[in-house]
């Protein structure tokens, strides 16, 4: 699943990809927005991203993102 957060007073934006249920993960963000406590999230590299609940503009979930593997055919 693709997540974006934006965060508050930040021109940038997280972006992450995660292996998780998008339930799980709503529940989550949920949960650290209403009670300000920390939001912890793990992708599928193993980085754990740490952003406070309070500091959270929007988020975004996305379907999940395909690998994409290409070959360029040569003529």
């Amino acid at each position: 699943m693709d997540i974006k957060i934006g965060i508050l007073d930040s021109s940038r934006e997280v972006q992450l990809d995660s292996e998780e249920a998008p339930e799980v993960i709503t529940a989550r963000i949920t949960e650290a927005i209403a009670s300000g406590a920390l939001l912890s999230l793990t992708d599928d590299r193993g980085r754990t991203v740490l952003i406070p609940g309070s500091k959270i503009a929007y988020v975004e979930l996305g379907a999940p993102s395909s690998r994409r593997v290409g070959f360029g055919a040569t003529a």
